[in-house]
């Protein structure tokens, strides 16, 4: 059973996520301004998606935007 301070710090703990992808999005869109900000919004989501059952949240924004990042190099060109 979910008691309530669970379901309140789940519910902080998404807001806390999803405020941090919009982040990586934002340096993403930074670093790749030849990209437009739907397609890199698109790629956030869908190697968001991969983590949906992911017990451990803390690292998944970081992931999410270092794999987006990995795919945005191979299709630009550049290098880190």
């Amino acid at each position: 059973m979910t008691s309530e301070h669970d379901k309140r710090t789940q519910g902080a703990g998404l807001q806390d996520e999803t405020v941090a992808l919009e982040h990586a999005a934002e340096r993403l869109s930074d670093r790749f301004p030849e990209v437009p900000k739907e397609e890199i919004d698109q790629l956030v989501e869908e190697h968001y998606e991969q983590y949906d059952d992911a017990p451990v949240r803390d690292f998944v924004p970081v992931l999410v935007e270092h794999e987006v990042r990995a795919e945005l190099d191979g299709e630009t060109g550049e290098a880190e």
